[in-house]
């Protein structure tokens, strides 16, 4: 894999479009305008990274220690802990490795650089993919549990949920494993964007439709206790932003990086697309953001697991 990326040579096929500039400031394109380049801190970087993995190992404690947890519901945030986790190991192990090379610490052979790159390649590819799983596969259990409530116990046992899981991981590692092995196919690419737009799709539609029959519901009670139209407003504005956290939160931290891809196939030697290639660390740190953040939207919300931390 060649290693052509100003800030991350691991990981290269992502960011291998982007022209050696510096980390600071403006950055100027030989055949363009000005381009603004977001510089993270590798310190920061390293932060975001012990805070989601000290969160994320929580959530799995809590929920393999209570029994109360062990229900496909949980099983699926459980999981998302831990794609959320390999997502914040493996880029901090990424950024470690590299400070280590810079600074003479770790000798630079060829040979085990490459291997060391692939090996973390392949896991980032594959944590990101199973967490873009695990988000839709909550989704979808939240749907099942609101309109199939008197079959949810039927329809989403442990066996099935298990089967679930097990397709996720491996098809994670086969996707990641073909993305790695055909990264300058733009086919594949194209896929991975695919991919997505469809997560993001079915999470918007399942969780709008939630809402809606939520506040449905909110409007049949009202009028059953005659209660005053703000009420209903105030359940439809509280589930709007629910919404809005839940979708913006996707969005930010996963759309950027996408975008990214996008604009290698569509645009990989225009200059308005270079200034977008030159962010490419910010936005593997936003990914890690959504690592730190999952466990608010998903786990820390459950008054269970939180009783269960506390004794943790």
């Amino acid at each position: 894999m060649p290693v052509l990326g100003p800030q991350r040579p691991l990981l290269s096929p992502l960011n291998s479009t982007s022209p050696a500039t510096p980390r600071l400031g403006l950055a100027t394109n030989q055949t363009g305008p000005q381009c603004l380049e977001v510089s993270v801190p590798e310190g920061l970087f390293l932060s975001l990274g012990l805070v989601s993995l000290v969160e994320n190992v929580l959530v799995v404690a809590a929920i393999i220690k209570n029994r109360n947890l062990h229900s496909p519901m949980y099983y699926f945030v459980c999981c998302l802990a831990v794609s959320d986790l390999l997502v914040s190991v493996s880029n901090v192990l990424e950024t470690t490795v590299m400070l280590l090379l810079e600074a003479g610490a770790l000798a630079p052979r060829a040979a085990v650089v490459q291997q060391l790159d692939d090996v973390i390649d392949v896991l980032i590819c594959s944590s990101m993919v199973s967490s873009l799983c695990f988000l839709g596969a909550i989704a979808v259990d939240r749907y099942i549990s609101i309109f199939y409530a008197l079959r949810y116990h039927s329809l989403v046992t442990l066996p099935r949920a298990w089967r679930a899981i097990a397709a996720v991981w491996v098809a994670s590692i086969l996707a990641s494993t073909l993305f790695i092995a055909y990264y300058n196919h733009a086919a594949v690419l194209l896929c991975l964007v695919s991919f997505f737009v469809a997560m993001l799709a079915l999470m918007a539609v399942l969780y709008v439709h939630m809402l809606a029959r939520a506040c449905q519901h909110a409007r049949g009670i009202a009028r059953l206790h005659k209660r005053r139209r703000s009420t209903q407003q105030g359940f439809g504005l509280k589930g709007a932003a629910t919404l809005t956290i839940l979708l913006g939160t996707f969005l930010l931290c996963w759309g950027p990086f996408f975008l990214h891809l996008s604009l290698i196939v569509l645009c990989p030697q225009h200059p308005t697309c270079g200034c977008v290639f030159q962010n490419f660390h910010l936005f593997l740190t936003l990914i890690v953001c959504n690592a730190v953040v999952d466990p608010l939207i998903y786990a820390f919300r459950s008054q269970e697991l939180r009783k269960t931390l506390q004794e943790v």
